[in-house]
C-alpha cells in the first residue's frame, strides 16, 4: 500500500452537478464492479442540495468537523468519527461557509455484496444499511476504534482500483466484506437495532424457499407469481415484502443474481454463451446479451475477453483464524456470516498473496 497517493477535490463541485432533477446523486460507478474511494474536502460557499442515492455510502472524517442533514435530523461529526448512510434517505452536509474538513468516502451499490448467491446470507452484511429507521445511529465515534480500522481498509480499497484482474476484484471485496462484518458487529450492540435485525433475519427466513428454489433451478424461468407461491404470499404482498426486505424489485434482483452467475461462468469455464445464457435462465443469448450490458457496461464476450478465465473471480475466501468473540446478530440463530473470519485480519496483518503489505497513503 505504500506509495499510494491522495488526490482531495471539492466535494461540492463534484456531487452537487451529479444530483438530478429528482435529488437524485447518479453517481458514476464503473459498471462492471460498482464501487469507488474519494477524497473529498467540504466547506466554503459551494452548496450541496439534498439529496438521496441507490448505492450505499460511508464517510470517515480525516481531519476538521463537520454537520450533517439526514432527513431532518442535524448530526455533528468529528474528527476520527464514521457515518453511515443508507439508499433513499435524504442528506447533505450543512457547514458553515468558513469550515474546513476533509473526508474520505467509500461508495458501492450493494448489488456488489448481494445477488452472486441464491441463499439470501450476502444481504446480512447490508442490514446496517437496510434498516436506518428515523432514530438510527449515524455516526460511529472514533473512540470505539471501528473508523480507523474502516479507513485503512478504505486506503487499500483505494490502492487496488480501479481492478483489471479476478485477483483484484477478490482482494477488493474481501476488504469491503471486512468492513461490512465491522458494522454488523457495531449496530448489533444497539437493543433496538437487534431487534430490527431479527426482523429482517425472519423476513429473510421467509424468503429461504425462494432463495433455496434459485440456487438449485437457476436455469429456469421464474416469474413473480411463482416466486410469490414459494414464499406462500399474494403476487401484490409479496412484491411488497420482497422490495422491503431486500431494498430492490424482485425483477432487478433477478437479474443481478442471473448476471452475477454468468460472470463466474464467463470467467472460470470455456463454456459457449448460448450455453451459459440457457444455464443462468435468459430466454436467449441476444436477451441475456442485452441485459447482460446494461448491469456491466460491456458486453458479456468482451467481459470474458478482458478477465480471462480465472476461478477466484467471485469467490470471497474465508480467512481462517477468527473465532466467537465476533458476535453478530446470528448469534441468536447459531450461525454466522459465511465470511466474518476475514476479521481475523484485523488483529494481524492481511494475508499473504492478497495484497501487498504496508500503510496506506499519507494525506
Amino acid at each position: 500500500m505504500s506509495g499510494t497517493t491522495v488526490r482531495w477535490e471539492d466535494g461540492a463541485q463534484v456531487v452537487d452537478p451529479q444530483i438530478n432533477a429528482e435529488g437524485i446523486h447518479v453517481y458514476p460507478f464503473e459498471a462492471s464492479f460498482p464501487i469507488d474511494v474519494r477524497f473529498f474536502t467540504l466547506g466554503g460557499p459551494r452548496y450541496v442540495r439534498m439529496n438521496r442515492h441507490h448505492y450505499f455510502e460511508l464517510f470517515c472524517v480525516s481531519d476538521g468537523t463537520t454537520t450533517w442533514q439526514i432527513q431532518d435530523r442535524i448530526l455533528p461529526v468529528q474528527e476520527g468519527d464514521m457515518m453511515v448512510i443508507g439508499s433513499d434517505l435524504y442528506h447533505r452536509p450543512i457547514d458553515s461557509p468558513d469550515s474546513h474538513c476533509r473526508l474520505t468516502f467509500l461508495f458501492f451499490e450493494p448489488e456488489l455484496i448481494r445477488g452472486t448467491h441464491g441463499s439470501g446470507e450476502e444481504i446480512e452484511y447490508l442490514m446496517p444499511f437496510l434498516v436506518q429507521k428515523s432514530d438510527f445511529p449515524h455516526v460511529i465515534p472514533a473512540g470505539t476504534g471501528l473508523p480507523a480500522q474502516a479507513l485503512d481498509l478504505m486506503h487499500r480499497i483505494h490502492a487496488e482500483l480501479p481492478v483489471t484482474t479476478g485477483c483484484g476484484r477478490l482482494t477488493v471485496k474481501t476488504y469491503l466484506q471486512m468492513i461490512l462484518v465491522l458494522l454488523v458487529k457495531q449496530y448489533s450492540a444497539y437493543l433496538g437495532t437487534r431487534e430490527d435485525l431479527n426482523r429482517k433475519g425472519a423476513d429473510l427466513d421467509r424468503l429461504r424457499p425462494l432463495f433455496d428454489y434459485l440456487e438449485e433451478h437457476s436455469h429456469l424461468p421464474v416469474q413473480v407469481e411463482d416466486a410469490a407461491r414459494l414464499c406462500s404470499m399474494s403476487n401484490s404482498h409479496f412484491m411488497c415484502f420482497f422490495k422491503r426486505t431486500t431494498g430492490q424489485s424482485f425483477h432487478s434482483y433477478l437479474n443481478h443474481f442471473r448476471v452475477a452467475k454468468a460472470q463466474v461462468l464467463l470467467t472460470t469455464t470455456d463454456k459457449p454463451l448460448d450455453s451459459i445464457s440457457q444455464e443462468t435462465g435468459f430466454c436467449n443469448q441476444s436477451y441475456f446479451g442485452m441485459v447482460f450490458r446494461r448491469f456491466v457496461g460491456t458486453t458479456p464476450l468482451v467481459y470474458r475477453r478482458r478477465l480471462g478465465k480465472r476461478g477466484d473471480v467471485e469467490h470471497v475466501p474465508r480467512l481462517r483464524g477468527y473465532h466467537s468473540e465476533a458476535r453478530t446478530l446470528d448469534d441468536a440463530r447459531g450461525r454466522k456470516l459465511p465470511a466474518q473470519d476475514a476479521l481475523s485480519a484485523m488483529s494481524g496483518p492481511v494475508p499473504r498473496g492478497l495484497a501487498n503489505q504496508g500503510e496506506p497513503g499519507s494525506f
